[in-house]
This record gives structure tokens, sequence and C-alpha cells, in this order.
């Protein structure tokens, strides 16, 4: 490990979570862009569901984590055990949960891991008059924040990626969040959709602005196959596709293009600093005070737990997942006595954790100390990412991408692992 890095880069050392992650793997119907572990279909909705059998499961799942971290630190409030953070309920679609059973779960998690006064408590929520919840429900269920999977605000686009919902949705279930008096709104979009313009990337960043979410995420699309790419895992589930996804994939990738993606990018960078949201990281911007504290604990490499199929959580040393099979996961803990569910774990060798800890501090607008930059793997690249543009130094000594550097950062990672 770098001897440079900051004491959060630096520490390897077992440490007490600072966020929790539930994943909700349910949704109405599959996205045929998402990898994400979703079950759709009559396991989401109608007589047959099984969000219920899910819920027995994760409340159990929460105890046995709870009773690991109670003997390993504490329990919560001991000096050894800090409250947590940040909760996030995402998915899936965990807007679907009646907010009784949200109550309740934050409930549970406030008494089984203590949860800060201020603590962010995310849900992520599809924009739909059928799937976005009551956010006044939400609010009294200790919901402090929601995250609405826009993705466009043209009908066009939306119905190309499979969504539910219509542009006027997402417009109708930010101000419902607003007047309900959730404290923070994020609206996730997609650039690069197959066969789109920049007018109507335009279009969309405008009317996002309009309706002026307190956060916004902008990802590119990404078409890739997991199965093909060998992402899938040891057990073959971590990223999930059908074989139709895939199919449709293969048809609409042809109308991706990196300099419009580009183009598209870019115009977002200005437009958005021009009206004070600050791009915090190579894919967020928020207004002052309304950045994701969940997922700076991530970049930060900070330690968190999840629950969940398909969840991964992070204990300052070693990287765990769950198994993303809904039956395998239910079957674990229901069994007498309940058993933790299957899934795995990998321990990064000091090389390999000080090079994720650049690549993540890097991903971020404070950038590394510039001392990073003396210090292998960044200094063997950092003369060219200078010369490429993809690098700069600021006043205060820190190393910061460029937005041609967020725009190519995928490269400059690849050259520091």
């Amino acid at each position: 490990m770098s001897p440079t890095a900051t004491s959060a880069e630096r520490s390897s050392a077992v440490r007490p979570p600072v966020a929790l992650y539930i994943h909700f793997p349910f949704c109405v119907s599959l996205c045929p862009y998402c990898d994400f572990v979703v079950i759709a279909g009559s396991a989401a909705r109608g007589p047959r569901n099984r969000i219920g059998q899910f819920l027995d499961a994760v409340l159990v799942e929460l105890e046995l984590r709870a009773d690991a971290l109670d003997t390993g630190f504490g329990p919560p409030g001991s000096r050894g055990r800090p409250a947590l953070g940040s909760v996030y309920l995402g998915g899936g679609t965990p807007s679907l949960l009646p907010a009784d059973d949200v109550a309740g779960l934050v409930s549970r998690v406030r008494e089984r891991f203590g949860v800060s006064d201020d603590a962010e408590i995310t849900l992520e929520a599809n924009p739909g008059p059928d799937e976005r919840g009551d956010p006044a429900a939400l609010r009294m269920a200790g919901v402090t924040r929601i995250s609405f999977g826009a993705q466009s605000f043209d009908d066009t686009e939306l119905r190309k990626l499979g969504r539910r919902h219509r542009a006027r949705h997402v417009v109708d279930a930010v101000e419902a969040a607003r007047a309900a008096g959730i404290p923070s709104i994020n609206v996730d979009l997609l650039y690069d959709i197959p066969d789109t313009d920049m007018t109507t990337w335009m279009h969309t960043l405008d009317t996002a602005l309009e309706v002026a979410p307190d956060h916004l995420s902008l990802y590119a699309l990404s078409l890739d196959d997991p199965v093909a790419e060998g992402l899938t895992g040891p057990e073959g589930d971590h990223l999930v596709t059908t074989k139709g996804a895939r199919r449709w994939r293969d048809a609409v990738r042809p109308g991706q293009d990196e300099d419009r993606a580009a183009g598209q990018y870019h115009h977002a960078v200005v437009a958005l600093e021009d009206v004070g949201y600050r791009g915090y990281e190579i894919s967020n911007w928020a207004r002052p005070g309304h950045e994701s504290r969940h997922n700076l604990a991530y970049w930060q490499r900070r330690p968190h737990e999840s629950l969940g199929p398909g969840a991964h959580a992070f204990d300052g040393q070693d990287r765990r997942w769950t198994s993303a099979r809904l039956d395998a996961y239910v079957a674990a803990l229901a069994a007498t006595p309940p058993a933790l569910p299957p899934g795995g774990a990998e321990r990064l060798d000091d090389a390999s954790a000080a090079i994720e800890a650049l690549i993540l501090g890097l991903r971020l607008d404070t950038g590394v100390p510039l001392s990073a930059a003396h210090e292998p793997p960044l200094a063997d690249v950092f003369g060219w990412a200078l010369a490429a543009e993809l690098l700069t130094v600021t006043d205060d000594d820190r190393v910061v991408l460029t937005t041609r550097g967020r725009l190519l950062s995928n490269e400059l990672f690849a050259r520091l692992v």
C-alpha cells in the first residue's frame, strides 16, 4: 500500500460498517438493459408474489448479521460500534413495498444496527403511478431520500428501453415527493441510448433541470453481455441477463456512438455546473449538501454491510457477496436453525487494495494526493495522463480527472491495474 495514501485508503483492518445496503430483488417487469439481480412478473405482484417470503428471510438475515457485529464490535452505541450514517433500500423496485413494511424494516435496523439521527435513508423508486409508492407514508417510515429511475424524459426512448412509465410520470413523482417533505430527491438518467441524438438528450436534461431534483446521476448505457464478458462471478449469478435481453442488446448496440456519447456527457457537465450542481463523482452531480452519503462510503472504501440476494458488503478487509438465487437465499434463512445464505468472499492483497483505492479516489472530484503520482502504479502513467489532458493538478496539490479524463477514465484505470 502506498505510504502517501490517506488514512481511510490505508487502513485494512476489519471495522464496523458505516452504511447498510438492503437489496429488494423484485420488479413488475424486467428492462432488457438491466444487469441487476431482479425477479419480475408474478413473483413481484399478484396472489403468488414472493415479497412476504423475502421479507421474512431478510429480517432473519438482519438478525444474524447484527449478532455477528455485536460479537465483533459490541452492541450498537458502544465505543467500537458507531451508528450507521446511511441505509439504502435498492433493487429492483423497493417502492413496491408497502410503507408499513418499509417502516418495520427501518425500525428493526435502528434497533439492531443503530442509526444516527441525521442518517441518510434512501429508497429507490420507479416513477410510474402504480410503482412509486406513497411518498408521505414513506417519509413517515423514515425515508429521507428517494431515487427515481427516470432514465429519459422522451417517451420514445422510454418505450425503446422497456420502461413502463412515461416522462410526465417522472415530473409527477418528483413533485409528489417534494410535497410530501422528502428532504432529498435524486433522478437517474441514461445517455448514449441507441439511435438517439443530441437534441433529445438536451431536451431530457433541460426537463430534468426544470423538475430541479437535488441530485442527478447520469450513466452511459452499457449494453455489454456479462455472460460473454465473463462477469457473472463464481456462481454464474452475479449479473443476470436473459437470452431475450441479450438478443435485444445485440440488435440495438450498433445504434450507440462513442463520439455522440462524449458530446452528451460534455454538454451535461457544462449545463449542470452553470446551474449550481457539483459533479462530485464521474456520474453524479448534486446541489450542496445532497451528495449521496451511501455511495460516498463505497468510493471512499469505508466498510458497509448488506442484506438480500445478490448484495455485496465490505468490512475494510474482505469483500463479501451473497448468491443471487432467491430460492437458496430463502431456504438457508428459513432453516431450523437459520443459516446465513450462500455466497462468497475475497481478500485483496495490499497492492490490489492500493490500486482499488487509487481508482476509486480518482472517480471523485477531490482526487488523490499529488504525492500518489510519485508512487506506482500512478507514477508509471502520470506523465502520459497529464500530456493527454486526462489528469490535472489542483492548487491544493491534488490530482484530479479532467472532463476529458472522466470520458476516458476506463482507459486510464486499465493502465493502473
